[in-house]
């Protein structure tokens, strides 16, 4: 039998938080200064209002992207801030092992190569949640890798994209991470939070450019300061103390979010992400039976001059 925990057995009490009229760029640099995805947002007396996340972040900062794309201001191409060395998973590797490799190194997700460096597909977090449903469930043994990636060609991107080409790829999708390809082969991978942080830095640059007195009607548009509260999303999954781990399982497999603040009596108490649920669930559902370790490939980088990865 299953010890079945509940949020408030893992959920994280210790948060950063936003106000609805914060400042857009201050919200985002906030995001990446403590490296997080999104943030909830409340008001003086600690009521949840909502969250701001990375993909609020791009509704918001786009149009910066785009203004500055129309005034000519040069556009980084994946190629120049995709990150060429990658951590891979075969196709073959253990499900269980494959959650413990993504734990331990302390990323979301890894693409899957076969022997010759060719793209496969994705196993993330969230095709994670499928392994801890059906073990919930039916106390199921692990199986490969294989049979729970995620294969969507919606994913894939070109070394040739532009930042602003990714950054419309992201808005269209739910996926956090985009993997490069070149003939078929995985060549890097690009990240929600490098084209944050790339959109940040045009930002800046438009908001400096904007003061200008030729500086066009779409620049001026552009760097007019943006609040949080308009861009947050009021409504995003939210659970309970008492919530179960099944529960938020299936909260996060059936939705795009990556974090669920736990709300009671219309105040935030706590937040819950796939990650705390799937280091609270590695203990009891991890199979007894040993197996091989995962077979884990290193890609080295493309050339030895590529810029440094942004994320």
């Amino acid at each position: 039998m299953f010890d079945v925990k509940t949020a408030a057995d893992f959920m994280r009490k210790k948060l950063t938080t936003l106000a609805p009229e914060t400042d857009v760029l201050e919200g985002v640099s906030s995001l990446l200064k403590d490296n997080i995805s999104g943030a909830p947002v409340v008001d003086t007396d600690g009521n949840y209002l909502g969250v701001f996340s990375e993909k609020c972040c791009m509704n918001a900062l786009t149009a910066s992207v785009e203004a500055a794309n129309e005034a000519g201001l040069h556009l980084s191409r994946v190629r120049e801030f995709m990150t060429h060395k990658l951590i891979t998973l075969t196709p073959d590797v253990d499900v269980f092992e494959a959650i413990d490799d993504i734990l331990k190194r302390h990323i979301s997700g890894a693409p899957v190569v076969d022997d010759k460096g060719r793209f496969l597909g994705i196993f993330s977090e969230k095709t994670a949640m499928r392994v801890l449903i059906a073990a919930l469930h039916d106390n199921l043994p692990g199986t490969h890798v294989k049979s729970y990636m995620n294969t969507d060609s919606e994913r894939i991107i070109h070394e040739e994209d532009t930042l602003l080409d990714v950054a419309h790829r992201f808005q269209e999708t739910p996926y956090r991470r985009l993997p490069a390809l070149k003939g078929g082969k995985l060549v890097g991978q690009v990240s929600r939070r490098d084209v944050l942080r790339a959109e940040h830095r045009i930002a800046i640059d438009v908001a400096t450019a904007a003061k200008r007195d030729d500086a066009s009607g779409s620049l001026k548009e552009a760097a007019e300061q943006k609040l949080v509260g308009p861009f947050m999303d009021r409504d995003a999954l939210t659970t309970v103390p008492s919530t179960d781990m099944l529960s938020i399982a299936q909260m996060f497999l059936s939705s795009p979010y990556r974090r669920l603040p736990v709300v009671e009596q219309g105040r935030l108490v706590g937040q819950v992400s796939r990650r705390d649920l799937l280091e609270a669930a590695a203990q009891v559902l991890r199979p007894k039976p040993q197996r091989r370790g995962a077979e884990t490939l290193y890609l080295s980088g493309v050339a030895a001059s590529a810029p440094p990865s942004l994320g």
